[in-house]
């Protein structure tokens, strides 16, 4: 079987109704899903929704009951052994034999993929420096911190320069600083050219990183496409009017609770930003909070519309709050590694 030229059909990933049984349970029901080249693609979903089984038969590790998958060109049921060459892959935990010094990983992984021994060399020093661990090359792994792990772990994933790299909520567990560290290292690697799929609960990972997004809940696909089309087709915006005084600011915030607007929501003072906010769902709405505004005589330095954040999308594609990022590996996402 010959590979799919990516180059023709712009696509590092395809799946088409892919579908995955564990008992009674769907873990995967017919997934469609298409990732560009040389960008990020971010699958979102509740614990349990399928994003690890996905993560897992696109890298070869588990087998599909049904559909079709390419990744790279490669088919990922009959061509197994040729695509665990041109991916990368980084899981909820570190993967790394902690026996072994960060050096020794990499260089161990090199050879695994049959680079040459000179050519292994160099890619576990150069990539020792570009995740900051020259340092501690030599310590047993077992010695490092959580962040040092994941960024050594990351290092692992890119020895064999894959084409496709496969990131399952990549920064579970980390503090915020190498959170943002591997955010940046991220970044470089699609700036290199790298595809990415990213599964994430985190909405500010996926909106730093994915151009697109693939929402996923029991198994199906149930919207997609990019941050600003998803937050379009969810409706809703926010209106920010903001004072020329700022002492006009509770005022004004009074007076719009005062108007009686049909279904207008509870406006928001923020006085970090100096603005009213006020959640509005229709056009009719937005003139007569402007023209009320205008009728009091309130003097406005500015007023925008906004749409509603990721994480609202979320809950109302779902049902599910999107869980916020935490330094230690929650209940829930142990069960999700399983799914």
């Amino acid at each position: 079987m010959t590979r799919i030229d990516t180059q023709t059909s712009g696509a590092a990933v395809t799946v088409r109704g892919l579908v995955k049984h564990y008992g009674e349970t769907k873990a995967l029901d017919g997934v469609d899903l298409e990732v560009r080249e040389g960008t990020v693609m971010g699958v979102l979903g509740p614990n349990g929704a399928g994003k690890t089984t996905l993560v897992r038969i696109l890298s070869t590790l588990l087998q599909a009951d049904s559909g079709q998958a390419t990744v790279a060109g490669y088919d990922v049921a009959r061509q197994p052994r040729q695509l665990r060459r041109v991916i990368g892959l980084t899981g909820q935990y570190a993967s790394v034999d902690e026996k072994l010094s960060g050096w020794e990983n990499l260089y161990m992984i090199g050879r695994l993929l049959d680079l040459p021994r000179k050519e292994a060399r160099t890619r576990a020093d150069g990539l020792l420096e570009r995740f900051s661990l020259t340092e501690a090359a030599k310590r047993p792994a077992a010695t490092y911190s959580g962040g040092m792990r994941r960024r050594l772990d990351l290092a692992a994933s890119m020895i064999g320069r894959p084409a496709v790299l496969f990131l399952d909520e990549p920064t579970t567990g980390l503090d915020p600083r190498t959170r943002n560290e591997v955010w940046d290292e991220v970044k470089r690697m699609v700036g290199d050219g790298v595809t990415v799929l990213l599964t994430t609960q985190y909405m500010e990972e996926a909106e730093q990183l994915a151009s697109e997004l693939t929402v996923v809940d029991r198994g199906q696909v149930i919207a997609g496409g990019a941050i600003e089309e998803l937050k379009a087709k969810v409706g809703g915006r926010a209106l920010r009017i903001r004072p020329a005084d700022p002492v006009h600011l509770r005022p004004l915030a009074g007076a719009l609770d005062e108007l009686g607007i049909t279904g207008l929501a509870t406006t928001t003072v923020d006085t970090d930003r100096g603005d009213v906010l006020v959640p509005i769902l229709s056009d009719e709405q937005l003139t007569a909070v402007v023209g009320a505004v205008t009728a009091r005589g309130i003097t406005l330095s500015a007023i925008t519309t906004e749409l509603p954040s990721l994480d609202e999308v979320f809950l109302s594609l779902t049902g599910h709050r999107a869980s916020a990022p935490q330094d230690a590996m929650p209940a829930e996402d142990l069960q999700e590694a399983a799914v």
